[in-house]
């Protein structure tokens, strides 16, 4: 018997994973493809990606070369800079890539991957779970929006039926008209309408596209394939006859359902990433939102499994996540009343005075906020920059701080230990020549949230 078995790895299983390995829980993965995914290119949103740097899988520092995040693809760019974040703009990456890593990272901590295992049955007891004759202590079902756990369980995925379903496509170009876009720049400049088409055209940095369309006309079921007749079509019909197509080096197809659970744990088993909850891909935030699923769930999965966990800590997983999902849910559709073709007069109307809000200060925080997830906090646990720190080793981070994956109380004045202190994290001295930091006491869970330092035992026992 493994203490975990998780279904799907995509990056919020394999995320899932390494947390679960670096924290000492035997944890085996399980996956009908043999190999990463596509390489569909994907959004590193900032949030996501100060995540990443907790274990010291970030991408490089940014510099701010101004805004970049966008809401709904309206002209006004989010800036992701007032957040006091070392990652200020959205990255690309391409899923296959991300994946990788992670990968990667899971299998040097321990984590067992088994590749080319499609699950097939799933009985659950008191005490355990199997999968296909696979014991474990519990179970993770990371296995994407159509997932086969939660179908033979049979749990509700309660929410909004598809109303459009789109095409993207990874493209290279043989021409290319005046109105392709040269460059990557603001999503509001790579979005046109036109007979009946929409569509988003992006370069991309290894010289091809990414083209997103959808069509008012009869539209194909999302499980239909992508034909290059298709692409040539839309492409003419966007950009004009004399952009022509190259190639077509990956293509898929999504729709804009809106489903979520109502509960995240049932039972033994859990419920991670688009597994748990689907929305439009509006804004980027579906491999964030199952990243930042994982960060949450794998600290107190892992307590849970040593028994050090202290009472209703695995519970705090559903009640910190479920809304966090339900506000991406509600602002994606929200951006569907700006980003449907043949918008009304009202919808422009509302339009306009939205774009006017957006260019205000504190209401450009709040979109970028909601965009990036740096604006997200949770009841009692808010997010902390990655402070510059000099400890008795040296200069550090605080991200570096956490590599390790567990707690950290950081004392940055002259505290004495909080009294129920059990070891369950780590205690490091330092200083800081930030101001609003300086001399405090910072109790930091593993996800990177600070808590109060008195409800130590509380989160760790």
């Amino acid at each position: 018997m493994t203490d975990v078995l998780i279904a799907g790895a995509g990056p919020t299983g394999l995320m899932l994973a390494a947390e679960l390995a670096l924290a000492g829980v035997s944890v085996t993965v399980l996956d009908r493809r043999t190999g990463p995914g596509l390489p569909r290119p994907v959004g590193l949103q900032p949030r996501t990606a100060e995540l990443l740097d907790l274990r010291g899988l970030g991408p490089a520092e940014q510099v701010i070369d101004g805004p970049s995040g966008h809401f709904a693809g309206l002209p006004v760019p989010l800036d992701h800079g007032v957040w006091r974040t070392r990652h200020p703009r959205v990255l690309n990456r391409t899923q296959d890539d991300v994946e990788a890593v992670l990968a990667a990272h899971a299998v040097e901590q321990g984590a067992v991957l088994r590749r080319g295992h499609e699950v097939t049955s799933v009985d659950v007891d008191a005490d355990s779970v199997t999968v296909d004759g696979l014991r474990a202590r519990w179970l993770v079902a990371c296995d994407g929006a159509h997932s086969t756990v939660r179908r033979r369980l049979g749990v509700p995925f309660p929410g909004r039926t598809e109303t459009y379903v789109a095409t993207l496509a990874h493209i290279r170009l043989a021409a290319a008209s005046e109105l392709v876009p040269a460059r990557a720049t603001h999503f509001s400049q790579v979005t046109r309408q036109v007979e009946g088409y929409w569509s988003m055209l992006t370069p991309l940095d290894d010289g091809g596209h990414r083209f997103v369309f959808g069509t008012t006309a009869d539209q194909p079921g999302r499980d239909a394939p992508v034909s290059d007749t298709e692409v040539t079509e839309a492409l003419t019909a966007l950009y004009g006859a004399e952009t022509r197509l190259g190639e077509v080096y990956g293509a898929s197809r999504f729709n804009d359902a809106t489903r979520q659970l109502a509960q995240y744990r049932h039972g033994r088993v859990l419920f991670a990433g688009d597994a748990a909850h689907i929305h439009p891909p509006l804004g980027g935030q579906g491999l964030n939102l199952g990243v930042q699923d994982a960060m949450n769930l794998g600290w107190k999965l892992a307590a849970t499994v040593r028994g050090t966990a202290p009472a209703g800590l695995l519970d705090t997983y559903h009640a910190e996540r479920h809304p966090a999902a339900e506000r991406v849910l509600r602002h994606t559709a929200a951006q569907r009343v700006f980003t449907a073709p043949g918008r009304s007069e009202n919808v422009e109307a509302l339009r306009e005075i939205v774009v006017d809000l957006m260019r205000l200060p504190d209401a450009n925080r709040y979109f970028s906020g909601l965009l990036s997830g740096l604006g997200l906090a949770y009841p009692g646990a808010h997010r902390v920059p990655d402070l510059d720190l000099t400890t008795a080793a040296g200069p550090t981070r605080l991200s570096a701080l956490l590599h390790g994956g567990r707690g950290l109380l950081l004392d940055l004045g002259d505290h004495a230990t909080p009294p129920g202190f059990t070891g369950q994290v780590d205690v490091v001295r330092a200083a800081t020549a930030d101001a609003e930091y300086r001399g405090r006491l910072l109790l930091v869970r593993p996800d990177g949230y600070a808590v109060d330092p008195a409800e130590l035992t509380r989160w760790f026992g």
